[in-house]
């Protein structure tokens, strides 16, 4: 896969230490900490995603 060809934008899920669940943003070359507590891995894919969703809106002036 060449780097035209990864997106640009990605969500990741992951389990954390305490057993709960988090996601990390990748948005324009910029990785941003793990977000969240959540208590499956279903809440952390939503709003990995809904959050993913907001930043790529275009600002409204």
């Amino acid at each position: 896969m060449t780097t035209s060809d990864k997106p640009a934008s990605t969500v990741t899920v992951a389990q954390l230490r305490n057993g709960r669940w988090g996601f990390v943003l990748k948005f324009r070359g910029i990785t941003y900490p793990v977000q969240g507590q959540f208590a499956t891995k279903e809440q952390a894919e939503m709003l990995g995603a809904a959050a993913l969703h907001a930043l790529e809106q275009p600002k409204q002036r």
